[in-house]
């Protein structure tokens, strides 16, 4: 056997997944633009919606993650994903052929943005621990793979704007629809693309069917069943009635901080509520907690990260729309497309950097992952400074170069490519399997928090004649606005660098 190949599972995952990821981030890239210049929501309320469905679409996978962990297994849960968002998407394509019925559309909007939301929580964890189990324990082509794996995410990604803004950013809001209904056809490519080549790809390295029996039925197969104590019922109930005092007094506090924006409210009490149930666990051993809590530390500071990065959905579209000079020879560039500038970086450095890390571990040099983490940090607030440079001393009204958006997406997707597909490998090795998909969904739930996060820092963004604060600083300009995330981010950063030591630790030595 040829260790230095991949299992040819890997690309029937890395196809699917591309597909799956033309369909969010085709909808995704005229999104923001649908609800301000066809719904004509304000930049605020716009923001806010944005901020909720990007936040939502990250907090169910925890209850995808768990219905295939128990009962469907990770097959069904992918066919049913795409299923709900093939559904999501036709009626994101009728409220945009409905604008004139205002109430309608809304109410489609809405009911589209649902189907989406709970579509995308069964497909995204059980998609993204399939790959780990194409390898036995400990296999070192793991990391690699995943970055193969999020290299085809992002060719989904590249290609979503350009299609879909093509059609659907034309500047009539009517064309909006076109946009939807590209995306509703690829989502149905998806169910049609796993469903016929799953069995014959889908295999693990002992020769079984991957997928098929659910993570946790397939941790206790071939033990013998243990029955449970009267100790472990007490511990069950004392658990579930701290998690529900836990989640009570949360939400009061929340409540207090957010007032009736229930989703906010659900989204940051269940990112702390659900990662505290799983530490509960009885039958977590002393080595298996602090691998977790590795997991949950290197999450709190991705929140972060992402909280920043996601900007480009929301107000960096809204910036690349009205402030940046998008003429090329005479030719004006959809503001949309430049969503497809990270994932065109992202394709070229996910090429690039296995062999850069691979490089590094022959000579022993290789990051841990909680320093790559942290370099993915610096890399993003250093993405910020140098837009702060560009906007810096401009007068309203003037444009400035489509340079300094272009430098801010390569430097980010460089801190990406060191962050993210390192962060899903170490979930992966780091989580004992009968967590598998569970564990992936609250690694989600981290980037649930930031891209809700996300949404009410783009309220912050300059509007004319207003005067926004955050904890007491205004931002008045651009140059206001991206400072605040030069700062969070190396700060954020800065803390991750001094922490990387004993995480490792904690690791007790998985690499």
């Amino acid at each position: 056997m040829n260790n230095s190949k991949h299992p040819k599972g890997l690309y029937l995952i890395f196809a699917t997944s591309t597909a799956e990821r033309f369909s969010y981030y085709g909808m995704r890239a005229i999104f923001i633009l649908f609800l301000t210049q066809a719904l004509l929501f304000d930049t605020e309320k716009a923001a806010s919606i944005y901020g909720s469905y990007t936040g939502l679409v990250y907090l169910t996978p925890l209850i995808g993650g768990y219905v295939a962990d128990k009962y469907w297994g990770i097959r069904r849960s992918v066919f049913w994903g795409a299923m709900l968002m093939a559904i999501g998407q036709f009626l994101m394509f009728f409220s945009a052929s409905m604008l004139d019925a205002q109430e309608l559309s809304h109410g489609l909007m809405y009911g589209g943005l649902t189907f989406l939301i709970l579509g995308n929580g069964f497909f995204k964890p059980t998609v993204s621990s399939l790959v780990g189990q194409l390898y036995e324990p400990g296999d070192r082509r793991l990391d690699s793979a995943y970055t193969i794996f999020y290299m085809g995410v992002n060719v989904g990604s590249f290609l979503a704007p350009l299609v879909c803004g093509y059609f659907g950013e034309t500047g009539n809001p009517q064309d909006f629809k076109w946009g939807f209904l590209i995306a509703a056809i690829v989502t149905v490519f998806t169910v049609l693309l796993f469903e016929t080549q799953k069995n014959r790809y889908l295999i693990g390295p002992d020769g079984q069917q991957l997928g098929v029996v659910p993570d946790a039925r397939k941790a206790t197969e071939g033990t013998s069943a243990k029955a449970q104590t009267p100790e472990d019922a007490r511990r069950k109930r004392r658990n579930l009635w701290v998690c529900s005092a836990m989640a009570i007094v949360l939400a009061l506090f929340f409540y207090r901080c957010f007032g009736n924006d229930w989703i906010s409210i659900g989204i940051f009490t269940a990112c702390i509520v659900f990662p505290a149930s799983i530490l509960m666990d009885g039958s977590l051993t002393k080595i298996e907690r602090d691998r977790i809590l590795v997991i949950y530390i290197i999450a709190f500071f991705v929140i972060f990260f992402w909280a920043a990065y996601e900007q480009a959905g929301a107000s960096l579209t809204l910036f690349a729309s009205e402030q940046t000079d998008r003429v090329i020879l005479g030719w004006e560039m959809p503001a949309s497309w430049i969503q497809s500038f990270n994932p065109f970086f992202v394709v070229i450095l996910a090429a690039i950097m296995p062999g850069v890390w691979g490089a590094l571990a022959r000579r022993g040099m290789e990051p841990a992952s909680p320093t790559k983490q942290a370099i993915g940090l610096l890399l993003l607030s250093l993405g910020y400074l140098v837009i702060c440079f560009g906007v810096k001393d401009v007068q309203p009204g003037v444009k400035v170069s489509l340079i300094w958006l272009t430098g801010l997406y390569f430097i980010h997707t460089m801190g990406e490519i060191a962050l993210s597909p390192i962060g899903l490998s170490m979930v992966n090795k780091l989580t004992p399997v009968r967590f598998a998909s569970l564990m992936m969904g609250i690694w989600y739930l981290s980037t649930a928090t930031a891209n809700k996060f996300a949404g009410t820092l783009s309220g912050l963004y300059p509007e004319a004649g207003k005067v926004k604060t955050l904890l007491g600083y205004r931002i008045e300009t651009m140059f206001d606005f991206f400072l605040v995330f030069v700062v969070m981010s190396a700060a954020a950063s800065l803390v991750l660098f001094l922490l990387s030591k004993k995480l490792q630790k904690m690791m007790h030595g998985v690499e």
